[in-house]
């Protein structure tokens, strides 16, 4: 049987909703989207909805929110499935963070990311059809974004980046699709193979 519009939609949000209570990460999440929207029967659906209940509850014993990323004269490193409060402060001093939010979870489908940098940075991985803001200030640093500014998909989870920099900066790695599951090396280059070929030619 053919799938409609209407159906489409609705898978879509159904997968919106799994993974705001965290059975989905983001990039299962943008993955799952992708193929719900291109499904041409109700069994292509299905297939993304298949080991996900009916109803989006919360289950019970979730794991604890992650609030704090903080790299003095160091580093951090966040990756891997964890989940993320709607609010959480990364701090760089003389140091670095990676925070790859590939396989994080996200409790609504929004987080803010205030990210502090004084003579540091963090480096920030996201799949590229979410939807990105970025506001803040730099003195004597800035922010990067690397890989392909697009448009977000219609209900898109969001994920604003207020960065502050005191010689420092932020780096955005926007990553494609055939960049899920890369290392964090790999995915840079990838990210930043697919920004320059979306640069418009010069004169």
């Amino acid at each position: 049987m053919r799938a409609s519009d209407q159906e489409r939609d609705a898978a879509v949000e159904l997968l919106s909703a799994h993974a705001a209570v965290g059975r989905l990460t983001l990039d299962e999440l943008e993955e799952r989207v992708s193929a719900a929207l291109a499904a041409r029967t109700r069994g292509d659906l299905d297939a993304q909805l298949r080991d996900l209940p009916q109803q989006a509850e919360v289950p019970a014993g979730r794991r604890k929110a992650v609030r704090w990323m903080v790299a003095v004269l160091g580093g951090s490193h966040r990756r891997g499935r964890y989940r993320l409060a709607g609010a959480v402060n990364v701090i760089a001093v003389m140091g670095g963070d990676d925070v790859d939010l590939r396989d994080a979870e996200l409790d609504g489908g929004h987080v803010t990311l205030t990210v502090v940098s004084i003579m540091g940075g963090a480096d920030i991985y996201l799949p590229d059809t979410v939807e990105v803001e970025v506001s803040g200030w730099s003195l004597m640093g800035g922010d990067r974004e690397v890989g392909v500014r697009q448009p977000p998909r219609r209900g898109a989870p969001v994920v604003h980046i207020r960065s502050y920099n005191v010689m420092g900066g932020s780096n955005i790695y926007r990553l494609p699709p055939n960049a899920r599951g890369l290392p964090l090396k790999e995915a840079r280059r990838v990210a930043e193979a697919t920004g320059r070929r979306q640069l418009p030619a010069q004169d």
